[in-house]
C-alpha cells in the first residue's frame, strides 16, 4: 500500500476534501533530511516537516513528509488489504507510513480551514488514525477478526527512542495514553464490525473537534 492510497483512505474514512497530493510533498534522503534540521534533532522514519516561520509566502506552509526509503520499500511489497500478518515488520511500517500520512492530511486540512493545530494534537490524532485504519482493514479480511492483541500492539508494547528530547518523549506518552484510553473505550462501545457506521460518524465528528474539545469528548466517552 502506497503512500497515495493511505491518504485516500483517510479522506474517505474522514470524509475530508483534501487538494493536496501527498506524494508531491514525499522526500525519502536521510541526508537531505539531516540538513534541513538542528543537529540535535534525531531522525526517525517519519517526519513531518514545517518550515520554522510557519508561514511563508504569500501566506502557505512550507511543508515535507520524510518517509524512509528501506521502510517504504518494504511497504510497497506488502498489501495490507489482503491476509495481513500482524506479527511481521508489515504492521509496524504501516502504523509509521500512517502516521505521516495521519500528520500530513491534518496539517493540510486544518490549515484550508483557517485553523491552528498543536503538536499533541498531531500526535493524538495519528494514534487514533492508526486504530481505525487497522481495525477496519482487519475487519475487511475474511476470517480476520479484530482483538485486544491488536490493541496491545498499536499501544501497549511500544518503546521510545532514548535520545528522544524530554518534551517530545513526554508530548509521545500523553498522545499514546490519551489515545489508548479512548480506543479501548471505542472496543468497548463498538465491538463489532456491524457497528462500524456508528463509530465513524463519531469519529468523524471528533476530527474536526479542536483539541480541547477532543480532550472533553474522550472524558466525557469514559465516563457513559
Amino acid at each position: 500500500m502506497i503512500v497515495g492510497e493511505l491518504q485516500a483512505l483517510l479522506a474517505r474514512l474522514y470524509r475530508l476534501d483534501v487538494e493536496f497530493d501527498v506524494n508531491d510533498f514525499i522526500v525519502t534522503d536521510r541526508e537531505m533530511v539531516r540538513e534541513l534540521v538542528d543537529n540535535d534533532v534525531p531522525i526517525a522514519d517519519e517526519m513531518l516537516l514545517i518550515r520554522e516561520a510557519d508561514v511563508a509566502v504569500n501566506g502557505e506552509l512550507d511543508v515535507a513528509l520524510y518517509l524512509d526509503a528501506d521502510m517504504m520499500q518494504r511497504l510497497a511489497a506488502t498489501d495490507p488489504n489482503c491476509d495481513w500478518n500482524l506479527q511481521a515488520n508489515n504492521l509496524n511500517d504501516f502504523c509509521i507510513a500512517l502516521e505521516g500520512i495521519s500528520h500530513f492530511v491534518y496539517v493540510a486540512w486544518n490549515a484550508v480551514q483557517d485553523k491552528q493545530v498543536t503538536q499533541l494534537e498531531l500526535e493524538l490524532q495519528a494514534e487514533i488514525d492508526k486504530y481505525l485504519s487497522t481495525r477496519l482493514l482487519l475487519e475487511s479480511q475474511a476470517g480476520s477478526a479484530f482483538s485486544a492483541n491488536v490493541l496491545s500492539a498499536l499501544f501497549d508494547t511500544i518503546s521510545y527512542r532514548e535520545d528522544l528530547p524530554p518534551d517530545r518523549l513526554e508530548r509521545y506518552r500523553q498522545a499514546n495514553q490519551f489515545a489508548m484510553r479512548f480506543c479501548h473505550n471505542l472496543q468497548q462501545r463498538y465491538p463489532s464490525s456491524a457497528d462500524s457506521s456508528s463509530m465513524l460518524d463519531e469519529l468523524r465528528d471528533f476530527y474536526r473537534l479542536p483539541q480541547q474539545g477532543k480532550f472533553s469528548h474522550m472524558q466525557a466517552a469514559q465516563v457513559s
